[in-house]
């Protein structure tokens, strides 16, 4: 079995790129490129990593076939401290949502935290405030989102979630196709 060229098609597979994959690992982009090429082994650890953070565990992935998930629990999911959210992070709730036409987030932004700016894109997203309220910014508009509350977004313009409270805010937040 051709390791790196199994772990590359999986990552294309799942529309990430080496960056995205290198991200979710907490990996260096390099040494993504250089186990795809077959100029580096991983270790066993590093291996199981790398192919859970695409959706799959180390007997799928050595397998011919492999049955599709349709349940996750907790430890499926991924979670990614961000200090650019305060306190906060993401929590991707499917691991292998990229080879799907959605890829549904937990977010927790901190008080006066933010997202990162996304670029206008084809698609949707949709989110749903499970506490606190936060302020979605889509170009020059405004919108603010209470606890309870939910917005869908055709992202035409350049956009980005805000917590102006006090307090943390939490938030369910799905995009397609998937771009985080």
């Amino acid at each position: 079995m051709d390791i790196g060229a199994t772990l590359r098609s999986l990552r294309l597979s799942r529309n990430l790129t080496q960056e995205d994959l290198a991200d979710r690992c907490e990996l260096s982009k390099g040494f993504i490129s250089q186990v795809e090429n077959n100029l580096t082994s991983p270790s066993i650890a590093t291996l199981k990593d790398l192919v859970e953070c695409l959706g799959t565990d180390l007997k799928q992935f050595f397998s011919e076939a492999a049955p599709e998930k349709v349940v996750y629990g907790r430890e499926d999911m991924f979670e990614k401290e961000d200090p650019d959210l305060l306190r906060g992070g993401i929590v991707w709730l499917i691991p292998s949502a990229q080879k799907n036409r959605m890829e549904p987030m937990l977010v927790t932004l901190g008080p006066g935290g933010r997202t990162a700016e996304f670029p206008a894109h084809g698609g949707e997203e949709f989110g749903y405030v499970l506490s606190g309220r936060v302020v979605l910014r889509s170009g020059k508009a405004r919108h603010a989102v209470s606890s309870g509350e939910s917005f869908c977004l055709h992202p035409d313009a350049p956009h980005f979630i805000e917590n102006p409270g006090k307090r943390a805010a939490r938030f369910i937040w799905t995009s397609t196709p998937p771009s985080f």
